[in-house]
């Protein structure tokens, strides 16, 4: 009878011990496509607020392993507000830190950098933090980034 219980008790105790007990660790869910309501860069004590609900759109997708990210004016490209940008490349996502590894971008000075967020997510919101810096540009900034959930 003893063993028996020390049977069941082992098999608890390596149960309670595998590795998909480990996997079972919920993550942040980022998969989706989210748009940016607003941007926020702080650089060498100049705050830079964008409203991007106004004259253009940006959405960032995010998949499994991968992000992409486009913007876009709303006028058609036919002013001078005229603009697109895109990138995008694979992240890494451990507890609330997400970084990007920025591999393709049509600011191509900008790739093969990598940059790393505090992700916050609560309902359908993601508010992104995390400081861009590339010493070859001379871009040293704090990125505060708001984002809602694009319903399918």
């Amino acid at each position: 009878m003893k063993k028996n219980y020390f049977l069941a008790f082992g098999l608890i105790i390596l149960a309670a011990c595998s590795p998909e007990t480990e996997e079972k660790q919920e993550k942040l869910p980022l998969v989706g496509s989210w748009k940016l309501l607003t941007g926020t860069l702080i650089e060498a004590g100049d705050t830079l607020v964008t409203d991007y609900t106004e004259g253009q759109e940006f959405i960032k997708i995010i998949n499994d392993t991968h992000f992409a990210f486009l913007k876009h004016d709303l006028n058609g490209g036919q002013d001078s507000t005229a603009a697109f940008v895109a990138g995008g490349g694979p992240y890494d996502l451990e507890g609330s830190t997400y970084t990007e590894h920025l591999q393709y971008c049509n600011f191509r000075e900008w790739e093969n950098n990598s940059f790393e967020f505090e992700v916050t997510i609560q309902g359908d919101t993601m508010v992104s933090t995390g400081i861009e810096k590339i010493e070859e540009l001379d871009v040293n900034r704090l990125n505060i980034e708001k984002y809602v959930r694009i319903k399918e």
